[in-house]
């Protein structure tokens, strides 16, 4: 018994001396920093324009050019100064009547959206040229603004149903994050 308590009273004084002796923090210092985001001002679309093709005759096709003030389609875009977006437009195949009785093909070509985002930049000297069956990724102007513009052709048949025709064409715009 002597020998195993001799042993137990080394193993504690080996376990002491691995792990060193209790030691007191004497001084002791922190630092802090701040957790910090910035929210993105909201984004606003608004449609300024609606797209006009006016009085068209039975199997005659009208066009619309994007840069044609007044009658092209136009949305304008504002957001947070030089924000990454992303453009998306959701286009009709065909305009109808109030009373979806009677429908007119309408199609949209892969130059017929154009827009600015430049303080410079025109309808009629815009900044670039848009397919609006695609999706882009532009930035927002200095002052987070855009214009979008765009134009589209109608094709009414030759025995075409008489009245108003009209479809929702709509520009999506969102952040990238980026």
């Amino acid at each position: 018994m002597k020998h195993f308590l001799k042993s137990v009273l080394i193993l504690c004084l080996l376990a002491v001396a691995i792990a060193g002796p209790a030691q007191k923090a004497l001084a002791q210092e922190s630092g802090s920093i701040l957790a910090t985001a910035t929210v993105v001002t909201t984004l606003s679309v608004i449609g300024v324009n609606n797209l006009q093709f006016g009085v068209v005759t039975p199997g005659v096709q009208t066009s619309v050019n994007k840069n044609a003030a007044g009658i092209a389609g136009q949305w304008d875009v504002n957001g947070t100064a030089v924000a990454e977006v992303l453009l998306s437009f959701t286009l009709p195949d065909s305009l109808r009547t109030a009373d979806s009785s009677a429908a007119m093909d309408v199609f949209f070509n892969g130059t017929d959206a154009q827009y600015v985002n430049t303080a410079i930049g025109t309808q009629a000297s815009p900044t670039g040229i848009l397919n609006p069956a695609l999706t882009h990724v532009l930035n927002l102007s200095n002052l987070g603004a855009m214009t979008v513009w765009i134009g589209g052709t109608v094709a009414p048949t030759v025995a075409q149903t008489g009245g108003d025709y009209s479809a929702a064409v709509v520009l999506t715009v969102a952040y990238t994050g980026n």
